[in-house]
């Protein structure tokens, strides 16, 4: 399979691998609404932050939409946009990475981008991804009218690629549909008596596999023959029920029957109809009264059509590259769980007063055609100190929580679904995991519990297979260990760094 070479890309390999762990701390007074909401805003380096999101939301997100910078050599105000070619590889490439390894195993990857970098990032994606797990190019319409400020001709599209975690598994199952347009809706004029929509369509078919060949007789007593997909019993008992009927035109009779609007419909690949960068500029302006705040923000609608085709209630939706804010609005709108990072300081300035309107029931973009009404929440986190010291040393403000949640991660590569009120993390492949850490037993000696000793051992969660046990000490020797089939770990030497 082709891969694209590029300068320092030996480098960008190995940077994922050294990122260290690094804590989430909550910033309670830009947190807004629901204080059980499930929602993060994040402000800090996104490399950072999808690597704290590992041990909590690995194979959890639904669907990632991210509008990176697009290296165009032109300098934006809220982010830098002039990088070297290499080292925007480098950047998106170990970004992606950690996308990848957030995707449910049927999450779905949207990334916005222009003409300059399509073609690398695709062969890019195509490595990370795999070239079968390519779901197609869209083509989202950004302007309209205008267009004389090109030197050879204008552009009025972007691309937004679409890659599936996997598309050999449960991605084959989901339908891929988005709400009727109005046009598409014109179609199917008629309504049954249950208020159901359809239209009427031909029977018989040229070029059908395996066609019946059937003979009808006519109204008037004369009879014709047709290719159909349908037996002579099955179209007496629709003529019968009114879900088919003859017509009678220049070229004699034929038969109709009822083909019924479905559940939304297949998606264009040329989005023309979802708003442009004008559309999203003055949805931004109505909400802050502020005109050019952002430059090239994507719409609401945009949005809303890329979550309706493969995400439902309650799924998880992540934007690294959160910008205005709109990925996430649009989620919260919409009745996602959302989980948006963003470096700048517009994390406070611009995208905490948004979301709190969305969470008030601000009516611009989408929210009429969802019924939005306001509610829910979000809490506002900043990235912390990484969980280890640069000595090797556990920051000592890191809580039991934390630590259970990375060492499970570690342990597992797997996200905690549940930290409980024990030792005891859980079982996964036959093996029970356990942590003494922070006193979670309770103030018994020594060292309030945190060291492995027979009163703690027999006070810990059973579990019948074989225990890994972190701790800062252990009391037993290493023969009894093994007689108990445990294997003690000890912190914080045993405990991966990053």
């Amino acid at each position: 399979m082709p891969v694209v070479e590029w300068l320092n890309k030996k480098e960008a390999l190995k940077t994922a691998g050294r990122i260290p762990f690094r804590v989430l701390d909550e910033q309670a007074e830009y947190s807004y609404g629901d204080k059980d909401t499930q929602n993060m805003l994040i402000q800090g380096d996104n490399l950072d932050a999808l690597k704290a999101l590992m041990p909590f939301y690995a194979g959890k997100i639904k669907c990632i939409y991210i509008d990176p910078p697009y290296n165009t050599q032109n300098a934006f105000e809220h982010y830098d946009d002039n990088l070297e070619h290499s080292i925007w590889l480098s950047m998106m490439y170990v970004r992606l990475q950690y996308l990848r390894e957030l995707l449910a195993e049927d999450g779905v990857i949207f990334v916005n981008i222009d003409e300059i970098e399509h073609a690398y990032l695709k062969v890019v994606l195509d490595e990370l991804f795999g070239r079968k797990n390519f779901i197609g190019d869209l083509i989202w319409q950004k302007r309209k009218g205008g267009g004389n400020d090109s030197r050879f001709f204008a552009i009025d599209h972007d691309y937004i690629i679409v890659y599936a975690k996997n598309t050999a598994k449960e991605i084959q199952k989901k339908k891929w549909r988005v709400s009727q347009t109005e046009e598409y809706l014109k179609r199917y004029k008629e309504k049954d008596i249950n208020g159901e929509r359809y239209y009427w369509d031909t029977l018989a078919r040229d070029g059908l596999q395996n066609p019946i060949v059937v003979t009808v007789k006519c109204p008037d007593g004369t009879s014709i023959t047709i290719n159909s997909q349908k037996s002579e019993k099955t179209i007496k008992e629709e003529l019968a029920s009114g879900e088919m009927k003859f017509a009678n035109g220049k070229k004699g009779w034929t038969l109709h029957h009822r083909i019924y609007m479905p559940e939304g419909q297949v998606l264009r690949s040329i989005l023309n109809d979802v708003g442009t960068n004008k559309t999203a500029a003055d949805e931004i302006s109505s909400i802050f009264n502020i005109n050019n705040l952002f430059d090239y923000p994507k719409p609401e609608g945009l949005i809303k059509r890329l979550l309706e085709l493969c995400t439902h209630e309650g799924d998880w939706v992540l934007d690294s590259f959160l910008g205005s804010g709109t990925a996430a609005a649009v989620a919260h709108k919409m009745n996602r769980k959302w989980i948006g990072i963003e470096l700048g300081e517009h994390a406070v300035t611009h995208c905490v007063p948004r979301l709190k309107k969305v969470v008030d029931g601000e009516q611009g973009g989408i929210s009429e055609a969802e019924n939005w009404k306001g509610g829910g929440g979000f809490r506002f986190f900043k990235l912390g100190a990484p969980i280890f010291t640069p000595e090797g040393v556990i920051n000592p403000d890191v809580r039991f929580k934390t630590l259970a949640a990375h060492i499970w991660f570690c342990e597992t590569e797997t996200p905690l679904k549940k930290v409980s009120k024990t030792a005891f993390l859980g079982e996964h492949s036959g093996t029970g995991y356990y942590l003494l850490f922070n006193g979670i037993l309770g103030d018994k000696r020594p060292d309030k519990g945190n060291v492995l000793t027979k009163l703690v051992l027999k006070e810990l969660p059973k579990h019948s297979g074989p225990k890994v046990i972190y701790g800062e000490l252990s009391l037993l020797s290493k023969e009894r260990l093994k007689q108990l089939n445990i294997t003690f770990k000890q912190i914080p030497y045993d405990v991966r760094a990053n």
